[in-house]
Parts: structure tokens; sequence; C-alpha cells
């Protein structure tokens, strides 16, 4: 999957994927700030994004739910050093 990193000057970065759905889904992240905003745009009009503020611990709790930590304790079971 391609992810697209696009620095926001003054803001901050914002990184883009599309899905298997044409949709295309995307977090900025703020400098210096403890938020992150989950952005994804309209199907029926792709001229809309709709966005879902987060703090950093919602952004942590989130991405646990997403199956993050699934994907951390795969990498640790295949390190050769672990």
């Amino acid at each position: 999957m391609n992810i697209e990193r696009t620095p926001l000057p003054g803001i901050g970065v914002r990184h883009t994927f599309t899905t298997a759905q044409g949709r295309r889904v995307g977090v900025v992240e703020y400098r210096g700030e403890d938020r992150r905003d989950v952005t994804h745009d309209d199907l029926d009009d792709p001229d809309s994004t709709c966005s879902l503020r987060l703090t950093r611990s919602e952004a942590a709790t989130l991405a646990g739910l997403l199956g993050l930590l699934d994907v951390v304790e795969a990498a640790a079971a295949d390190d050769p050093c672990g």
C-alpha cells in the first residue's frame, strides 16, 4: 500500500492512502500539538472531506483497536535478536 506524506507548512504532516474501495483516508499530525485529525473523503462528493479530531492518547487507543498491538507483537516474535 502506498502512503503519501505531504508536508503542511506551519501545521505538520498529512499521511494519506487509498482504500480498496477507492476512498482516501488520512491522518494529519500537528507539529507541537497533542492531536491528530483522521480524515476521509465522501464517495458521493470527492471535494468533501470528513474529519475526526483525536488527542495523542485517543489516537493510540484507536490504533490498538485497529490491531496495531497485533502487528507489534508479530514483529517482535519475528525478531531474530528478540
